[in-house]
């Protein structure tokens, strides 16, 4: 009987089956969740030193199978052009009707069939195939991003959603150090190709083995399932601490008492349709451009540095894309320590701003100073994904699952800007050459930054960033409000007005 009643709780059935209506899983303390954010914490690591090797085999394959920048950007076309269809395919239905635990599962099968298969490709020198290979590897790693990066954000209290994806996210960045370092070592300085790609099998046959093992440690665990109600109460709650700053609890409750029609699950003017969820689509299109253009930098470190730098072979420059990629973790952990004191989308502003500024002078000067521009680059990269992703579901709701879907859909953009820098790169006989081409990446780093402008500068964007928490604007509104109170002058006109008039009250104060 005990038996039985483990493996039921561990069962993939069909949310509608095994629960009805909201859970607690979205309204965990920060202790309660600390198990299952560790869990899946484990995952970006997992992607980060997936991410990481990629870079380094697409420098390896030009090598090994002498083949151009342009076609060795088949790896990021294959890896990155699989998102889409994990976020808005099969990872996305299964996210909606079996849950976040069966998706972490499927993403991990598919992570491991792929690395399994890689093995053959390799010993058959097949570019092509090696990059089907890593289709299936992104369709895996597309499962676990749909599913793991909006998990973090909703799993626990909903005012620490930024620094929970963050401080997940630095774990990704820790996943790109190792990966370079070992490729440094294990793909690079062999007089034999031969055993250069012997080492590339056993690589992909240890992440085989982990990723296995990681699927059947998430099948086994217990992790809280969360819901769509659990999304639409959470929207609720922050439209609850928005309104009561900005009128004050005890007129709040007067509101509430006057017009109960209009508390639900959400605010009548928030709770539109998925196709009027505009602020998302914007999130995902800036997602697009800014994932092109950091994967454009990463996939091309090894190039720019070989190129711009003398006396250095690609096994250095490997070891100075890991000191690049430290400088991204690091920055990851700062990030988190500054929002802890500053709002996200301030941070983002500042971080996205750094990041077109300093590809600009990469793409004139040479050598160390060059390298350093890039360094810096990739420091101020660190926090700009995940804060992307959790300011974009923010006043989702029940649309929560499903604008995750769109918003790591956006993650293809990897598929489109490496190959633009490659054709660039090899332009006019390869004498155009990688450092030239950074203007591929910084035009897409501008476009990418519209949308930390709108957060910070467009109010319709900012109340609802800003939702779970009372700014500096909202406690000024609540104060002016506070002392039109005293007066009777409830419109600000200048007009004295009965204080009973609790509607006319309520709606001229939710107006930013």
């Amino acid at each position: 009987m005990v038996a039985s009643g483990f493996w039921q709780k561990r069962s993939l059935t069909r949310l509608k089956d095994c629960s009805k209506g909201a859970t607690n899983a979205a309204s965990l303390t920060f202790r309660q969740s600390i198990f299952p954010i560790c869990l899946v914490t484990i995952l970006f690591f997992l992607w980060g030193f997936s991410y990481g090797l990629l870079d380094t085999l697409n420098k390896h394959f030009q090598n090994t199978l002498k083949i151009t920048r342009s076609r060795s950007s088949g790896l990021q076309v294959a890896y990155f052009g699989a998102y889409p269809i994990a976020s808005l395919g099969h990872a996305a239905w299964i996210l909606r009707h079996y849950g976040y635990r069966a998706t972490f599962i499927w993403g991990l099968f598919l992570y491991g069939l792929g690395a399994l298969l890689c093995i053959p490709a390799i010993m058959g020198h097949s570019f092509s195939g090696f990059c089907f290979c890593i289709f299936i590897i992104g369709n895996g790693l597309g499962s676990l991003e749909t599913a793991a990066n909006p998990y973090i954000t909703v799993c626990g209290p909903p005012k620490q959603a930024e620094l929970r994806i963050n401080l997940a996210q630095a774990f990704n960045g820790i996943g790109g150090i190792v990966a370079p370092l070992l490729g440094s070592y294990v793909f690079f300085g062999f007089d034999n190709e031969e055993k250069a790609l012997q080492n590339v099998q056993w690589v992909y046959m240890s992440i085989a083995i982990f990723v296995f093992f990681m699927a059947t440690v998430f099948f086994l665990a217990e992790i809280p399932e969360i819901t769509d109600e659990d999304m639409a109460l959470q929207e609720a709650e922050a439209a609850k601490k928005n309104h009561e700053a900005v009128m004050g609890t005890e007129a709040y409750q007067v509101h509430v008492e006057a017009r109960p029609h209009a508390i639900g699950p959400a605010p009548p003017s928030e709770d539109q349709p998925f196709r009027k969820q505009y602020r998302l689509f914007h999130a995902a299109f800036s997602e697009f451009c800014y994932t092109g253009a950091q994967v454009a930098v990463g996939s091309y470190f090894i190039n720019y540095v070989t190129e711009t730098r003398p006396n250095t072979d690609s096994a250095l420059a490997a070891k100075f894309l890991a000191g690049a990629q430290a400088a991204f973790a690091v920055g990851r952990f700062i990030g988190v320590g500054i929002m802890t004191c500053i709002r996200p989308r301030k941070v983002l502003l500042v971080f996205m701003t750094m990041c077109w500024v300093f590809t600009a002078p990469a793409i004139t000067q040479r050598g160390n100073v060059g390298m350093s521009m890039l360094y810096v680059v990739l420091f101020f990269e660190s926090i700009c994904f995940p804060t992307i992703v959790a300011l974009g579901m923010r006043g989702l709701g029940r649309h929560t699952k499903r604008g995750s879907g769109w918003i790591i859909a956006g993650v293809c953009g990897g598929a489109v800007v490496p190959p633009l820098l490659a054709v660039v790169a090899d332009s006019n006989g390869g004498k155009t050459g990688t450092a030239v081409a950074m203007v591929v990446p910084m035009v897409f780093f501008l476009i990418s930054w519209t949308y930390a402008m709108s957060v910070n500068f467009w109010g319709w964007y900012r109340r609802t960033v800003d939702a779970f928490a009372p700014n500096e604007e909202t406690a000024g509104r609540r104060g002016e409000a506070v002392e039109l109170e005293k007066k009777g002058d409830v419109d600000g006109t200048g007009v004295v007005k009965p204080v009973t008039d609790v509607e006319k009250m309520s709606d001229v104060k939710l107006v930013d």
